[in-house]
């Protein structure tokens, strides 16, 4: 049974280059499945398809059940806050043929249900996925750095249970990079809106997906580069 999505732009966690259109032919079609629900609230649909007979019992069930939640509280709040024209309608596919942990393009957010199930506590990896959604860059918008640095500040902000997965953003350590991306660069990112500009992921995630973003574009929100920016921050980082 194949299930009618509309193309969106491709943000892949674990995966960091874009989709060929082979594969995401294969991406979007859906094929075969155990069970198909579709729940809307105020105005958001979040379709949840299952493929996984494991996942079926009675434990991916409770965890199902924390995947929906999650979605219902951080997508419209991301929505909101970054991109209000995001579509309103996501698809949930758990899909025992999807090796990493996760992974969202054309609408659509691939779970490995192995990873599901041994990390249940692990719900904010939808809070993730779902802002790479909502960012919607497309192609050759910034480095892929920047994308997924800002889908872990948004984690880290928008969370609802990342202390129960006792996930963190490390600790500085002068062997990191601003480029080392996910956890590091969010961050990295905390700090610079604490220190300088409060306002720089919004401004950031709002020039990528308008395909202005250029290197220039730090020193414009902050009056420094980033390699300045990063310079400061090796100095006191503290959060």
């Amino acid at each position: 049974m194949k299930l009618k999505v509309t193309v969106f732009t491709i943000a892949v966690l674990c995966c960091m280059q874009a989709l060929t259109a082979s594969a995401q032919g294969k991406w979007t079609t859906i094929g075969t499945y155990l069970t198909r629900d579709s729940i809307t609230k105020k105005g958001y649909t979040l379709i949840f398809i299952n493929k996984d007979s494991t996942f079926a019992q009675a434990a991916g069930d409770s965890v199902k059940t924390r995947m929906i939640d999650a979605f219902f509280k951080v997508y419209p709040a991301e929505a909101k806050k970054y991109n209000k024209k995001t579509t309103r309608t996501v698809t949930f596919i758990v899909d025992p043929g999807y090796k990493g942990v996760a992974a969202a393009s054309d609408g659509i957010i691939r779970f490995n249900p192995g990873w599901m199930l041994r990390k249940p506590t692990d719900v904010d990896v939808v809070t993730h996925e779902v802002m790479h959604i909502v960012q919607e860059y497309g192609y050759s918008a910034g480095p892929v750095w920047l994308t997924e640095g800002i889908a872990d500040y948004v984690r880290f902000k928008f969370g609802v249970d990342n202390e129960g997965s006792k996930w963190t953003m490390p600790e500085y350590k002068e062997t990191q990079s601003y480029k080392n991306s996910y956890r590091i660069t969010a961050r990295f990112f905390v700090w610079i809106e604490k220190t300088n500009n409060k306002k720089l992921v919004v401004e950031l995630d709002k020039r990528l997906r308008a395909h202005t973003y250029t290197a220039d574009t730090w020193k414009e929100l902050t009056s420094k580069n980033v390699d300045e920016l990063w310079a400061d921050y090796a100095k006191n980082p503290v959060i």
